[in-house]
């Protein structure tokens, strides 16, 4: 199950922070590293800091875009330490742990972290379930990328150690499909085409609708049978519109 539980660094650019989160991932039982258009290739540097964690980063998947890397998954939290102008579902350490530990029961989960610097963009936020907050000293919240990484792994491994000794938590939760963040994708895509054609959208002036728009269905996150409902409304639509 944990290694349906993908640790995304996106745009690394201190080959030192990939071994230093690998030895964090490693502690934890995490073994499934993705490293997003790193500005830095793994070296010996990195090989070093992740103490006797080199399987993580030798087997470290290596992909372009954010997409690539959160393919396939059903849950997506991204880490967040600025505020946003558009509140997004919130979620601590804690509930981060358990919300990943029962979804991978099934299915592939992401936890993305972001640039050193700057964190993650606020389009690469938008395309998260969830935005994980860290409640730290509020004089003093300076967390490195490896000590965020630590904390959410032990989180995590707590959730699965916690399943293991009750595991009709886990058999009993998924009763309902969710789709993969890909599907949700495709449906944005969709339903923006169709806000545009119609002119509810000026494309002069977009404003902020589709970014209400996901964060609407976000907090909603429907499900499976429900995306396909809202896929065939807006087919419904195109084709009466042709007519």
């Amino acid at each position: 199950m944990l290694e349906n539980i993908r640790i995304i660094l996106v745009e690394t650019s201190h080959t030192g922070n990939m071994g230093s989160t690998a030895r964090a991932m490693k502690t934890m039982g995490l073994s499934n590293l993705y490293l997003v258009n790193p500005l830095v290739q793994p070296d010996s540097h990195a090989i070093a800091l992740s103490a006797g964690a080199s399987d993580v980063i030798g087997n470290a998947t290596i992909v372009s875009t954010l997409d690539e890397a959160l393919a396939g998954c059903e849950l997506v939290i991204g880490t967040s330490a600025r505020s946003r102008t558009l509140s997004w579902p919130m979620v601590e350490p804690r509930e981060c742990g358990e919300r990943c530990v029962k979804t991978a029961n099934h299915s592939p989960v992401a936890i993305v972290f972001g640039r050193e610097r700057v964190g993650l963009t606020n389009e690469e936020l938008q395309k998260c379930n969830y935005h994980l907050y860290f409640p730290t000293n509020p004089e003093y919240g300076s967390l490195n990328l490896a000590m965020a990484v630590q904390l959410v792994s032990y989180e995590i491994r707590m959730a699965h150690l916690s399943a293991q000794e009750q595991p009709e938590t886990l058999s009993s939760d998924h009763e309902v499909e969710y789709p993969a963040v890909e599907d949700m994708e495709r449906f944005y895509q969709h339903l923006e085409q169709i806000l545009n054609e119609s002119g509810f959208i000026r494309k002069a002036h977009p404003g902020q609708i589709m970014n209400r728009l996901r964060r609407l269905y976000t907090r909603a996150r429907p499900e499976t049978q429900e995306l396909n409902i809202l896929r065939g409304i807006l087919t419904s639509m195109e084709k009466w519109a042709r007519k």
